[in-house]
């Protein structure tokens, strides 16, 4: 069986990329991770976890070394945040898919319980197409900047991407279902200043099949939005639902502490 889905719906054929400032204003991506120390006290007031464990996917050309800050916030939040484990994320070749599955299968079978998924860019992309595949093992999706509701030309990326992994991606999402929504609780954080992908290309369209869905938006960079402390509080706050029978799954609300509810402009959309 596939890990990624025929396709059913299909994206808007026209979506521009993000324009070439946009593009520049990825420079202060450092200057978002280095607002993680002053907001540290904030974000250590966001919910507690159950300590359930969490598997976090890298971005394009990108390994964990990436997402460590990030996964060490989670740990510090009462996660069991793991890698991918598979040095840098160069596409979905030969192998890495099936390692995928076979990590999310170690995991719910050491824990005995459900994992979320947690996917930056490119790997919001294998996040989200893992719970399509093993709905039975997943607790719920969190994608960071990730492209999945639009064409392949609406990213700065694309080349990369090809030249990266040797496949055509146009050919490769011709194969895919990347707008349908995972069959769990799925949140897309996303920006509007992403320089990289179109912010459009990250939001999730209702579902029929799953209602539990939602698009928060940030002010953030493509390659900050992962170091973000406004998304780190998002993320945080995601993973913390309650989970269980007769548990109803509420969406994403503005924190009430000062200055918190402005750096979420519309967490509805």
């Amino acid at each position: 069986m596939p890990l990624f889905s025929d396709r059913k719906s299909a994206a808007p054929d026209h979506m521009p990329p993000p324009s070439l400032p946009l593009l520049a204003l990825e420079l202060r991506a450092p200057w978002e991770f280095g607002a993680v120390l002053p907001a540290w006290p904030v974000l250590q007031r966001a919910p507690l976890g159950d300590g359930h464990t969490v598997i976090v996917f890298p971005g394009l050309t990108a390994g964990d070394t990436t997402t460590l800050p990030l996964r060490r916030y989670l740990e510090s939040r009462n996660y069991n945040p793991l890698g991918w484990g598979q040095g840098l994320n160069l596409g979905p070749r030969e192998g890495v898919l099936e390692n995928a599955k076979a990590q999310l299968q170690q995991a719910a079978d050491a824990s005995g319980n459900k994992v979320s998924l947690v996917g930056w860019s490119l790997g919001g992309i294998y996040a989200r197409e893992l719970a399509k595949e093993m709905p039975d093992l997943v607790r719920c999706v969190v994608t960071l900047g990730t492209p999945f509701a639009g064409p392949h030309t609406s990213t700065n990326a694309w080349r990369i991407y090809q030249f990266a992994s040797g496949r055509s991606i146009e050919r490769e999402t011709e194969n895919y279902n990347l707008p349908e929504a995972p069959p769990v609780p799925t949140t897309s954080i996303y920006s509007r200043t992403d320089g990289v992908v179109a912010w459009r290309g990250s939001i999730q369209a209702p579902a029929d099949h799953n209602p539990h869905t939602e698009n928060i938006e940030v002010v953030a960079s493509h390659f900050g939005i992962g170091l973000n402390p406004s998304a780190w509080w998002a993320v945080a706050d995601r993973l913390g639902q309650p989970h269980g029978p007769g548990v109803v799954w509420q969406p994403f609300q503005r924190p009430q502490l000062p200055g918190l509810h402005l750096v979420y402009p519309n967490p509805h959309r």
